[in-house]
């Protein structure tokens, strides 16, 4: 069946409202008022515009810009002139950390036997075959053993067992506290997760995976059951994943092509069913 324009306008803009509900409810939790929004949404709108919806590769008049965007075009020259690279810097915390997160879980001798992350002597002095020191030099020569581990003490990504032994205390690289890290894995994620949607709705190329598991008549048991399952499942998959992209890594090292990113995420979410809501 092929849908007027019309009809496909009204179901896209039903499925925007349902997406932008949480995104509104963070926002009032956090201050963030419509009018701050509606000025935020202007700049992104023309930015979207001059950047993906170019002709043949030539910057966009700031007309052509208004007209696509429907922002008055003073706004527009005012908000080119504005906003610059808006990519979020990446916390230190992260970028540092992800690497020796990936090499603790995959690399010997950081591992066991049955490929779990070991506990780690805090010092290379304490145990010359595996230790936190020699987890940090490993992946940086600049930053000291002490700084990173201070910091994930605080975090709560690792803790201290009564024989000063690092342990591990996520499988993902998931701070439990710390807001800017938070923020950062939370705007990269749903980034991720919306780009690769909206790449597969607008029939971009050869689609990206995407898919969910969905069902509305369980109990609260069962979703708890599934949960518990869902965190086992997807802790093989990505550990899995880290293993296969360190060896692509180091493989594609002395390719000269262009770097590419790459994202593979995974979620569980529950709440009552429509019927179930209250009103």
């Amino acid at each position: 069946m092929v849908m007027s324009k019309q009809n496909i306008s009204s179901i896209l803009v039903r499925a925007i409202e349902r997406v932008l509900h949480p995104l509104v409810r963070l926002m009032l939790s956090s201050g963030i008022t419509y009018p701050y929004l509606a000025e935020l949404l202007k700049g992104i709108f023309v930015e979207v515009a001059d950047r993906e919806f170019r002709l043949d590769e030539k910057p966009s008049t700031d007309s052509r810009i208004s007209l696509l965007t429907g922002v008055h075009r003073k706004d527009v020259k005012r908000l080119r002139n504005l906003r610059s690279n808006t990519q979020m810097p990446v916390p230190e915390v992260i970028s540092v950390g992800a690497k020796l997160v990936a090499t603790w879980l995959d690399q010997p001798p950081f591992v066991d036997a049955d490929g779990r992350p070991r506990s780690l002597a805090r010092l290379s002095s304490a145990d010359g075959e595996a230790s936190f020191e020699q987890l940090v030099s490993s992946r940086s020569k600049d930053i000291r053993a002490r700084v990173v581990l201070d910091e994930w003490l605080r975090l709560g990504i690792v803790s201290l067992d009564d024989n000063d032994k690092v342990v591990l205390n996520t499988e993902a690289f998931i701070p439990k506290e710390g807001m800017e890290e938070k923020t950062f894995f939370f705007a990269h994620n749903l980034h991720d997760h919306a780009a690769a949607a909206t790449h597969n709705l607008l029939g971009e190329g050869i689609p990206w995976l995407e898919r969910s598991v969905y069902y509305d008549e369980l109990s609260q048991a069962s979703v708890e059951e599934l949960n518990i399952q869902a965190h086992q499942l997807s802790s093989h998959m990505l550990k899995t994943l880290n293993h296969s992209a360190m060896r692509l890594e180091v493989r594609d090292a002395s390719d000269s092509t262009p770097r590419q990113r790459f994202t593979c995420g995974l979620y569980f979410y529950s709440e009552p069913a429509v019927g179930e809501q209250k009103s």
